[in-house]
């Protein structure tokens, strides 16, 4: 029996290409993009010598530099999630990154397999924008979810430093202070836009709609309310901490009870390819009979549509809204 080791060597080259772009932003950015540092990204700006109004400009152009370069071709199918992410990369530079590893990928496949030369380009360009887009949307994902972790902390915070008779700006900027990054630096910018006269409430609609996160659009909405028709706002944001609360105590609870679900929709979507990389590695042989047959092309052709219907189905299904 000849065993084909290419489809495991084509593998092998697509996480090499995502632990790529990971090590070059490490390389290039280091410990200051870290999520998960005790002193947040601004404080440490701040902290180094930086004047308040230089780190706000700084922050605010990381921010904004995504959402001006959706109709950058190709750039848009990655442009919402690397603003969720909050990529330090420029535009420019991520969409270099990925002619890179392209071109990685290009020499990888000419090294270790034997594919034609116009499968080694179309096979290296999905690697190099595939690559990309899927350690985007898995930065994304993570800086999305602790941000969500981190909220009903924030908001009780905030109650409690209202309590004790501090204005709703000094609760933001306390905690700003005292919260750890992703979150400590979001609010942070809210706290400097409001000490140069934003509005706070539309200042934090605009990260709420940033980062697509109902639950900042419920703070949002509270703030505004209080502003406009009074009330007692630590009490309005308790309630609002709460609802917060029970809303991602739900959320893990669905979680866990559809977690067998998703992963027997993610089996029977992947177990097809994973069955025809296991007979082409045992069997190199094994469609060779069939190949030249006239309808090979077609029902190739039929069973690869049929499999793309499966996989949209079967996220259907385990996808469950709350």
């Amino acid at each position: 029996m000849n065993l084909s080791i290419e489809p495991l060597i084509y593998i092998g080259i697509f996480i090499g290409v995502i632990m790529l772009v990971e090590g070059v932003y490490l390389m290039v950015f280091g410990k200051s993009i870290s999520l998960n540092s005790r002193v947040n990204r601004r404080l440490d700006l701040i902290n180094k010598g930086g004047n308040r109004e230089d780190v706000l400009a700084k922050l605010r152009k990381e921010l904004d530099q995504h959402t001006g370069s959706k109709t950058i071709p190709l750039y848009t199918l990655i442009a919402s999630k690397a603003q969720k992410a909050n990529i330090a990369f420029t535009p420019p530079q991520l969409l270099l990154v990925m002619a890179g590893l392209t071109v990685a990928a290009f020499v990888m496949l000419t090294t270790a397999t034997g594919a034609s030369l116009p499968i080694r380009l179309l096979v290296s360009v999905i690697m190099g924008v595939g690559g990309v887009y899927y350690w985007v949307n898995s930065k994304a994902k993570k800086r999305i979810g602790m941000i969500e972790e981190q909220l009903p902390d924030a908001v009780e915070l905030m109650v409690r430093s209202l309590r004790v008779g501090h204005p709703f700006i000094s609760a933001i900027n306390t905690v700003a202070k005292e919260v750890q990054d992703p979150l400590g630096s979001e609010l942070g910018i809210i706290a400097d836009e409001a000490a140069y006269g934003r509005d706070i409430s539309e200042a934090i609609e605009a990260m709420a709609e940033r980062l697509d996160l109902q639950d900042l659009r419920f703070l949002a909405v509270a703030v505004g309310i209080q502003q406009k028709s009074g009330g007692n706002l630590a009490e309005i944001l308790s309630g609002l901490a709460a609802v917060i609360r029970s809303r991602f105590k739900l959320f893990r609870k669905v979680k866990a009870i559809t977690v067998e679900a998703k992963w027997s929709g993610m089996f029977l979507s992947i177990f097809p390819l994973l069955a025809l990389v296991g007979i082409n590695v045992m069997q190199p042989d094994y469609y060779d009979d069939v190949m030249e047959s006239a309808a090979f092309i077609p029902a190739a052709a039929v069973v690869a549509v049929m499999l793309g219907v499966n996989v949209i189905v079967m996220r259907m299904m385990v996808n469950i809204k709350v």
